[in-house]
């Protein structure tokens, strides 16, 4: 998963961490319906940019579980994985997307 990776332009998230999600905008109740369809049940987070549109680093999110509702809007519960960079930014279909190279940490004795 590094190629068109969707990206949630909304808050910092970190490895490790839950990131609880309210889930309203169409673009964004596209997004994580095609994660959950492909199975993939991942997308990217990443803070805004005014000038690029979202930052050159983010944290991958896995979802965990969603919670729909009858209006469209859902809950996701998710927690972040890795690290990115951001390579190239794009869109798709109203959402942001981006080809990513994961960050490794070195490993502390």
């Amino acid at each position: 998963l590094n190629k068109n990776v969707p990206i949630f332009v909304c808050t910092m998230a970190y490895p490790t961490v839950p990131c609880p999600l309210h889930i309203f905008e169409p673009c964004y109740r596209l997004m994580i319906r095609r994660c959950m369809e492909t199975g993939t049940k991942q997308f990217g987070m990443c803070i805004s940019d005014p000038v690029k549109g979202f930052a050159d680093y983010g944290c991958i999110l896995e979802i965990r579980n969603v919670e729909f509702f009858a209006d469209g809007r859902s809950v996701v519960d998710s927690i972040g994985k890795r690290r990115f960079k951001v390579i190239q930014h794009s869109q798709r279909d109203g959402y942001n997307t981006a080809d990513i190279e994961y960050i490794e940490d070195q490993k502390v004795d």
